[in-house]
C-alpha cells in the first residue's frame, strides 16, 4: 500500500505541475505580482498532496527580508513555499538540474556561485538586488544540507547583502526548521534520513522513498529579526537561534 500511495501521489504531482508551468511562466513574462504568490499556492497543494503537515510558530516577514534557515532536504524548497510566498538563493549547479531547476528558476531562484571567492561580490549584489525590489530570500548559510539531526555552522561570506539592498538594510530573520514526525508518531533520528537528503543521495530515488515513508510532520519557527551586526557576528547569532530553535522542536518542547 505505501507504494500504491506513493506512485498515486507521484502521478499527480507530475500532471499538475505540467500543467501549471505554463500558467507561472506566462505570469513571469507579463511580469505579473501573481508570479511571486502563485509558487505559494502551488506549494501549499504539494505540500498536502505529500502528507507535509506544517506547524509554524513566530512571524513570517511581511516585507522584503532575508531569511537564514537550516537546511536538510528538498521538502524544504516545498516546506518554507508552503508557508509565505518567498523565493530561494541556490547554488548555480541546481539551476542546471533537469526538471527541478525549470521549477526553481520559474520560482525566481537567485542562482550563486559558492565555491570562488572572486564572485562573491557578484553573489552579494544579486541577493542585495533582489531584497531591495521587495523579495523574501531564504538562503541556508550552511553551504548544504544534512541529515537533520542537527545544524552545521553558518558560513557569513553573502550576508552582507542584507545591507547593501537598495533602500536600505532589510531585516535578517532566523527560521528553523525540524522532521518531528512520521504518521503523527514522534520520529527518532534514525528515521529522519528517510526525509533528509544530504551527502551524494540521488535526489529522484530519495524523493520515492520519502514518499513512500509516508507523512511528515515538521515544525518551522521563525524566530525575532536580528539586530545590526557585522557578518560574522550575524551568522553566530543566526546559527546558535537555529540550532536551539531545531533542537527545542526535535526535543518535543516547541
Amino acid at each position: 500500500m505505501p507504494r500504491i500511495r506513493a506512485g498515486v501521489i507521484l502521478a499527480i504531482f507530475l500532471i499538475v505541475t505540467f500543467i501549471l508551468i505554463p500558467v507561472q511562466w506566462l505570469l513571469l513574462a507579463l511580469r505579473l505580482p501573481a508570479q511571486r504568490t502563485f509558487p505559494w499556492r502551488y506549494h501549499r497543494f504539494v505540500a498536502r498532496l505529500f502528507g507535509i503537515h506544517i506547524r509554524v510558530l513566530g512571524s513570517p516577514p511581511r516585507g522584503p527580508a532575508l531569511l537564514l534557515a537550516n537546511h536538510s532536504s528538498w521538502l524544504d524548497i516545498v516546506i518554507f513555499s508552503a508557508v509565505t510566498p518567498l523565493s530561494f538563493v541556490a547554488k548555480t549547479e541546481v539551476g542546471t538540474w533537469p526538471f527541478f531547476g525549470s521549477l526553481a528558476r520559474l520560482q525566481r531562484t537567485v542562482f550563486v556561485t559558492r565555491t570562488r571567492r572572486s564572485e562573491t561580490g557578484q553573489a552579494r549584489d544579486a541577493i542585495a538586488r533582489r531584497l531591495g525590489e521587495g523579495d523574501v530570500l531564504v538562503l541556508f548559510p550552511e553551504g548544504t544540507s544534512n541529515d537533520g539531526n542537527g545544524v552545521l555552522p553558518f558560513k557569513s561570506a553573502l550576508l552582507a547583502a542584507a545591507d547593501s539592498a537598495v533602500g536600505g538594510r532589510v531585516p535578517v530573520q532566523p527560521v528553523s526548521t525540524a522532521y518531528v514526525a512520521r504518521h503523527g508518531i514522534p520520529m527518532g533520528r534514525e528515521n529522519r534520513p528517510l526525509y533528509a537528503w544530504y551527502g551524494d543521495m540521488e535526489l529522484v530515488p530519495h524523493l520515492w522513498e520519502a514518499l513512500v515513508a509516508g507523512p511528515l510532520d515538521v515544525v518551522v519557527q521563525f524566530h525575532p529579526v536580528l539586530p545590526p551586526l557585522d557578518r560574522k557576528e550575524l551568522a553566530k547569532t543566526a546559527w546558535e537561534t537555529v540550532q536551539n530553535g531545531q533542537a527545542s522542536a526535535l526535543a518535543g518542547l516547541s
